[in-house]
C-alpha cells in the first residue's frame, strides 16, 4: 500500500520511519510513505501557503491552491484515484475496526492541516474522509497522520516479531473488543509486589481464564460500552456473565 503525506514539514517523518519495528514496513515497502510539500506548489517568490482569515480572527488560514496542486501532483504520482483524509476535529474518531479497513486497503493521501486551519473550499471539494484523534487538538495533522501509518504498519504480515502480538491487542475482535489483561515479567518480586499466582502455575486454562476475567473486570471498569458491545453481539459466556457480577 502507498501513502502520500502532505506536510509542511516533512522532516518530522524521517526519524518515525526508521525507529522501532514498524521500521521494517517502511522499509520493505509494504507501507510506502512518500512526502509531498505543499509550499513546493506555492507561488511568487516567498512561496505563501497561509494567508490571513476572512472576516478576522486570530491565526492563519492554509491556502487552497498550493494544497490543491500539491494533491494533484501526488495523485498523478500514484497513477490512480485514492482516498483523501484530513485530520481534523470534526472527523470520525480512528477506531480498531476502521485501522484495518485501511491496513487491508490501497493506501491514501493524508492532509497534515496546520495554523488554524484549511481553507474550506479545499476541504468541500478535494477531501474524501476526515479523521479524529480524540477530543482535543494538535498543533498540526503529522502526529495524527504517524498515528494511523504505525496502527496500518503494525498489522502488515512480518513487522511484529511474534505473528499473534497484534491479535492480543486491546479492541481486537479475537478479544471480542475488550481491553488487554495486565503483563508481568521477571523478577516474581519487585518492591514487594509479586506476580499473581495463576500466572505462575503452568495452568493454560487456568491462565487464559485469569486473563479474561482480568479483561472483563479492567473493561467493566474503565469502558463499560465495549462490555455493553460485547454483550449485544453474544460475545460474552455464562462464565464471563459471572465474573463480571462477582467483580461488581
Amino acid at each position: 500500500m502507498r501513502f502520500d503525506v502532505l506536510t509542511l514539514f516533512p522532516e518530522l517523518f524521517a526519524p518515525f520511519m526508521a525507529s522501532g519495528v514498524t521500521r521494517r514496513a517502511y522499509e520493505s515497502k509494504q507501507v510506502e510513505v512518500v512526502l509531498w510539500n505543499p509550499r513546493d506548489f506555492a507561488q511568487g517568490n516567498y512561496k505563501r501557503v497561509d494567508d490571513r482569515p476572512f472576516g478576522g480572527g486570530p491565526g492563519m488560514v492554509m491556502m487552497a491552491e498550493p494544497l490543491s496542486a500539491c494533491l494533484d501532483a501526488a495523485l498523478a504520482a500514484r497513477g490512480s484515484p485514492a482516498p483523501v483524509v484530513l485530520f481534523s476535529p470534526i472527523g470520525e474518531a480512528l477506531r480498531h475496526e476502521a485501522v484495518e479497513r485501511w491496513s487491508a486497503s490501497e493506501g491514501a493521501v493524508l492532509v497534515c492541516g496546520r495554523y488554524e486551519g484549511i481553507d474550506q473550499r479545499f476541504i468541500d471539494t478535494r477531501v474524501t474522509h476526515q479523521i479524529s484523534l480524540g477530543d482535543f487538538v494538535l498543533s498540526g495533522g503529522e502526529i495524527a497522520a504517524m498515528a494511523l501509518l504505525d496502527a496500518v504498519a503494525r498489522l502488515q504480515p512480518g513487522v511484529l516479531g511474534d505473528e499473534a502480538s497484534h491479535v492480543q491487542d486491546s479492541f481486537n475482535p479475537s478479544l471480542d473488543g475488550l481491553l488487554d489483561c495486565p503483563h508481568y515479567t521477571r523478577p516474581e518480586q519487585w518492591n514487594g509486589q509479586g506476580v499473581p499466582a495463576p500466572l505462575l502455575s503452568g495452568h493454560h486454562v487456568q491462565i487464559e481464564r485469569w486473563r479474561r476475567d482480568q479483561r472483563l473486570a479492567i473493561t467493566a471498569a474503565r469502558r463499560p460500552d465495549l462490555i455493553a458491545a460485547a454483550r449485544a453481539a453474544g460475545r460474552l459466556s455464562k462464565v464471563d456473565e459471572a465474573a463480571l457480577k462477582k467483580k461488581l
